[in-house]
């Protein structure tokens, strides 16, 4: 098969499950080395045809004697790929090579420190003494195979660290992808160019000329439609599609107004005059309004929003020159998710999309990021030379502000939050936190207090900030934010927006919340 030299150079992550199986990937992509992940059981055939420079087993949580536990095939050692194996990824190496493994008399969880015994390649320009690396397992290697050699030890791993040189084969215990090991990005590229050879081809400048050439030649004189929101997402693959394709493009950006303070206006201003893009705006606030009337349970919102946006989609759609592609922002995470070891995640809440269009309305589908993480997507975005204000756009959910009003979404209720929002978002930059957090906004609850303004006693509701930091959103914190700045955001709501006079600051973690409250 013809490979684009963009990917020529790759690396193949196998995932038997582990929760840093997505770090792992972002990790290799940072060192500008593609990868894709696969699950543990791809067969040889789809391995050689993949074509991969390397091959890295990720951790799990399983151990190798498990009834039931992951098992790769195990020709993959003889296929002449450097391999490395981390973690629950080191224990299956041993065991399918002829070593032993061991449940641990003492779990190792956390910080620890390993002594390098032979720096071999992989160690190379790391510290010997006193490496300090993040330890997650349960089992060890009791016995190496057959032309392995000990490279580091930890007081409870003997063999905390192993390499075949000639097979080129490594395993390490710990997890060199997650920050807590410093010497983990040294280590990594190690293997990827010491051992594999790889170059570091995947860069966002070399993507975005590839795909905007492999669009051109899909495409070729056809017309596409895209849903633009104004998130970094859907305003990514139109400029990557304006680009491509010019007049072929038909942005179309429905207002569904449940939006930010300035949203809609901002997107038009953008992409309609900046971009010159032919842009088709939909004002439909007051129908999105009139259907959320007396409805409170937070999925009946969201099918509400959701299934009105793909009526009125369809219906422009119908309108404008006949297309055959329909663009939409998949993320690798989607991707991922589809084939993942563990399976489809549950769905704890359902965020309206274009999902479901292709099939009613007979078009195919053109994802121009279903290669790219978030992070790398929005440094396409300023390859492309988006706004700034796009692209560190804090994540949006597509109800809106429909699902930060607990209880009846009503006018007075959204011109209340959208004016305590955009307060929380000017601070935030003001303070230059905005691009410490994931997410930053306000929620309205359902509940008045008593409080007290001049010499006249109020009753009215009260603002939650919720504020965190994640990576991914799989997870989150919540951020300590400064007093001060939690100060001047609470007196500035207070005192500036009727109908608002108490602040609370949500200090829950994700899990057990969720980052939006419905």
């Amino acid at each position: 098969m013809t490979i684009d030299p963009l990917h020529e150079d790759r690396v193949l992550i196998l995932d038997f499950g582990s929760q840093y199986t997505q770090l792992i990937a972002r990790r290799v992509r940072e060192s500008h080395v593609y990868c894709e992940i696969h699950p543990f059981n791809l067969s040889l055939e789809k391995i050689r045809a993949f074509g991969p420079k390397g091959i890295l087993l990720s951790g799990g949580p399983a151990g190798v004697y498990d009834l039931n536990a992951p098992f790769s095939d195990p020709g993959l050692f003889g296929l002449g790929i450097p391999v490395l194996g981390i973690c629950y990824g080191m224990q299956l190496m041993a065991r399918q090579l002829g070593g032993a493994v061991e449940r641990a008399d003492r779990r190792e969880y956390g910080h620890a420190l390993v002594e390098v015994q032979d720096p071999e390649k992989l160690f190379r320009d790391i510290e010997p003494e006193g490496v300090r690396v993040w330890m997650s397992h349960g089992d060890r290697i009791l016995e190496l195979p057959p032309g392995f050699r000990v490279l580091a030890s930890s007081s409870n791993s003997p063999i905390a660290a192993m390499a075949d040189p000639e097979s080129r084969f490594y395993g390490v215990q710990f997890h060199p992808e997650v920050v807590h090991t410093p010497c983990g990005k040294t280590l990594l590229e190690n293997f990827l160019y010491g051992i594999c050879r790889c170059r570091p081809t995947w860069t966002m400048k070399s993507f975005v000329e590839s795909v905007t050439r492999s669009l051109v030649e899909k495409i070729g004189s056809d017309h596409v439609i895209c849903a633009l929101s104004g998130g970094v997402d859907s305003s990514v693959v139109a400029v990557l599609l304006h680009n491509a394709i010019g007049s072929q493009l038909r942005c179309v950006f429905v207002d569904n107004g449940v939006l930010r303070k300035g949203e809609a206006e901002s997107v038009r201003r953008v992409f309609r005059d900046h971009f010159e893009m032919n842009l088709t705006y939909l004002d439909a606030g007051h129908l999105f309004l009139d259907r959320l009337r007396g409805v409170t349970d937070p999925e009946a919102k969201r099918k509400i929003i959701g299934n009105l946006f793909i009526e009125l989609f369809e219906k422009e759609a119908r309108r404008l020159p006949p297309a055959k592609y329909l663009a939409q922002g998949t993320l690798y995470p989607d991707v991922i998710e589809s084939v993942s070891f563990k399976g489809p995640s549950a769905t704890i809440k359902t965020h309206h999309n274009v999902g479901g269009l292709p099939d009613r309305m007979d078009l195919e589908l053109i994802e121009p990021l279903r290669e790219l993480f978030k992070d790398e997507v929005r440094l396409v975005g300023r390859e492309l030379g988006l706004p700034e204000r796009i692209i560190l756009r804090h994540p949006f959910p597509g109800p809106g502000l429909a699902i930060r009003i607990l209880g009846e979404v009503t006018s007075e209720k959204l011109e209340i939050l959208r004016e305590a929002d955009h307060i929380i978002l000017e601070e935030m930059e003001l303070a230059q936190w905005n691009d410490r957090v994931w997410q930053a906004f306000g929620v309205l609850l359902p509940v008045r207090s008593v409080g007290v303004m001049g010499d006249e006693r109020t009753y009215e509701q009260a603002l939650v900030l919720r504020a965190v930091e994640s990576v991914d959103a799989m997870t989150a914190d919540w951020a300590k934010l400064p007093y001060d700045l939690l100060q001047r955001i609470s007196n500035r709501i207070i005192n500036e927006v009727k109908g608002i006079n108490r602040v609370v600051y949500d200090i829950s973690s994700k899990p057990p919340s969720t980052i939006e409250w419905e």
